[in-house]
């Protein structure tokens, strides 16, 4: 359905009947013919038992149109119903594949489950940029408010208490929830083609600031730090050991060792250890530079 197009082959139509459009792909699956619950049986021994995959290719063929039913019912969410069935499909799949035909129920009540819950699943990473359920009670809330509203508007008090009571939800979660599904969305930044500046003040690109630096100050920064990081490496490398040591103990150790420590492992002044250290600088600068 990514396409708009699928192959499906039914008696009617021995060879793979290509499909175009939405309408077109409903019309074909609606014409692949029904299993009788013995070959139902049948296809689903051999897939799962013998790994035959044109049997479980047919188990799937043969169920895509309670796909469609389902999707259909879930369309008042503002989706494509090209990509709820989609994920529908995908459901119906993963049901196929778990299917026991030995518990002796047919595939179309298995896979109702997982059908369902791949479409609940792509609506609420979908329907709003800003999640409007995350918990179990708050999803459970979210596919059955609307449809037990029985008028426009804000329920009442009573009718929340009735909702809270029926779905075994505190009264809170049923108000917040109505709260969330009657908000608006709301784009970050003012469309292009809004004139009108009280709109573009509404905005929150328009009010809401970061404090964050500049990503690309901060990958600018970073990548200067990487080249000086990798030139004083190679900077160090042009040292004598003795000098790399001072220097290294100087000014790049974690403690900075002081010269008379130095001048006392090297068995020479403090000063002779000053002079070393001076040289040494003048030649990481030189060869950073270079």
């Amino acid at each position: 359905m990514d396409s708009r197009s699928a192959f499906v082959t039914d008696k009617a139509t021995p060879l793979p009947l290509q499909v175009g459009s939405e309408e077109a792909y409903i019309y074909a699956v609606n014409r692949v013919p029904m299993l009788t619950a013995e070959k139902e049986y049948e296809l689903a021994v051999n897939y799962r038992q013998k790994g035959d995959l044109e049997a479980g290719r047919q188990l799937v063929m043969s169920h895509l149109r309670f796909v469609v039913h389902i999707a259909r019912s879930y369309t008042g969410y503002g989706l494509p119903l090209a990509d709820l069935i989609q994920e529908g499909n995908i459901g119906l799949m993963k049901a196929v594949k778990r299917f026991d035909p030995e518990v002796r129920v047919r595939l179309v009540s298995f896979a109702v489950h997982w059908i369902r819950a791949e479409i609940h699943e792509f609506i609420l990473r979908n329907w709003r940029i800003v999640k409007v359920a995350t918990t179990k009670a708050q999803r459970k809330l979210f596919f059955n408010l609307r449809g037990r509203k029985k008028r426009l508007g804000w329920l009442t008090y009573e009718e929340v208490l009735a909702v809270a009571n029926d779905l075994k939800v505190k009264p809170e979660t049923v108000l917040e929830m109505e709260s969330r599904l009657s908000g608006q969305d709301i784009g970050f930044e003012a469309r292009l083609d809004e004139d009108d500046e009280d709109s573009m003040i509404r905005a929150p690109a328009a009010y809401l600031e970061s404090d964050e630096p500049d990503p690309a100050w901060v990958a600018e920064e970073d990548d200067w730090r990487r080249q000086q990081s990798q030139a004083l490496q190679r900077a160090l490398e042009t040292l004598d050991e003795r000098s790399r040591d001072i220097v290294t103990r100087r000014w790049l150790g974690e403690q900075k060792t002081s010269l008379q420590e130095l001048a006392d492992d090297y068995h020479v002044s403090a000063e002779r250890i000053r002079q070393l250290e001076k040289n040494a600088m003048k030649k990481l600068q030189a060869a950073m530079m270079s």
